[in-house]
């Protein structure tokens, strides 16, 4: 292993006792290969976290927010290198996190989000997590705050990676949360997790009735699905399907209505399928900031019509939909 690569082996140990054990049976050896061939830019990403500096929090706070603080304040030396260091590993997407005296304003609301759901789920207490394209984990942190025994998140992109585990390592190493760099489609079945959540994938996927049944198949009997995504006004036979780009995305495959989501969750087995949230997405949720080099939803829609793509489709609206293995 390169000596300053990002090390599983914690987690491995983590699992061995857990439910999660039969895992180990797949897990290391998929990330021994992923070691060896990681995205170009890995191994300039995993210098940035190895060189942040070892700050102690006295004060960490993942029931309201991700934040960290210290008593004493940092020098202003200490927090401009603190922010040079975290600007390296850019864009961030989802967030916001206050590290300290670092505010990393990322492109989207994520807590916004986090505020629409958290009433309708089951608590977390105590619960075994799976977040399926986490990106950089901040709900993972919010999903420790509401007290769950352990969260796993899986995403494939080695930056999201590596900016996870800066912010691990400035909320003092915590290891109640933990990121697989691996797609859905990668993992065994493994049918154990209390809470699945999948949020803003589904669109991303070819053929969403198997991403559905991929996320049932981690699910322990009576388990709950948090599925998260875009829709379209309509009746349960309303799918619209974007040619060639949505807002500006090209990997947009299918974007249902609420009813034709329920009656797929339906058909891949799911019960007691509801939806609890439709929420236009707004540019105070997701926006470009000093955190984000790139184009962000303003860019995205008409500027003549925001309730219109720049390609014409209906704007982004996001329903979340909650159920039940």
């Amino acid at each position: 292993m390169n000596p300053q690569a990002i090390d599983f082996r914690p987690f491995f140990q983590q699992i061995a006792l857990s439910p999660l054990s039969a895992w180990l049976e797949t897990l290391p050896a998929q990330m021994h290969l992923w070691q060896k061939e990681p995205h170009g830019d890995y191994g300039k990403w995993q210098k940035v976290v190895e060189n942040l500096p070892q700050i102690q929090a006295d004060k960490i706070d993942l029931k309201n927010a991700v934040r960290a603080e210290k008593e004493m304040p940092l020098t202003e030396g200490q927090k401009a290198g603190l922010i040079h260091q975290l600007k390296q590993l850019q864009p961030w997407r989802k967030g916001p996190y206050h590290l300290y005296d670092v505010h990393v304003d990322c492109e989207w609301r994520s807590d916004f989000k986090w505020d629409r759901l958290l009433p309708h789920l089951a608590p977390l207490q105590n619960r075994l997590v799976l977040d399926v394209g986490c990106g950089s984990g901040y709900h993972m942190w919010r999903m420790v705050g509401e007290g769950a025994k352990m969260v796993v998140g899986i995403d494939p992109t080695a930056l999201f990676l590596c900016q996870f585990e800066a912010v691990r390592k400035l909320l003092n190493g915590d290891r109640r949360a933990n990121l697989i760099p691996l797609g859905i489609e990668e993992m065994q079945p493994l049918g154990v997790f209390d809470t699945v959540f999948s949020m803003g994938v589904l669109y991303h996927r070819k053929s969403p009735l198997e991403h559905l049944t991929q996320l049932k198949d981690q699910l322990t009997k009576g388990g709950e699905l948090v599925l998260e995504t875009l829709v379209v006004d309509g009746d349960e036979n309303t799918v619209l399907v974007p040619m060639e780009r949505y807002a500006k995305m090209k990997n947009v495959y299918f974007i249902p209505s609420v009813a034709a989501l329920i009656k797929w969750l339906e058909k891949c087995g799911f019960k007691n399928v509801r939806c609890v949230d439709v929420a236009q997405t707004t540019s105070e949720e997701q926006r470009k900031t000093a955190w984000l080099e790139n184009e962000s939803l303003a860019d995205f829609l008409d500027p003549n019509d925001k309730n219109k793509t720049i390609e014409g489709y209906p704007a982004p609206k996001r329903a979340v939909i909650l159920a039940n293995k």
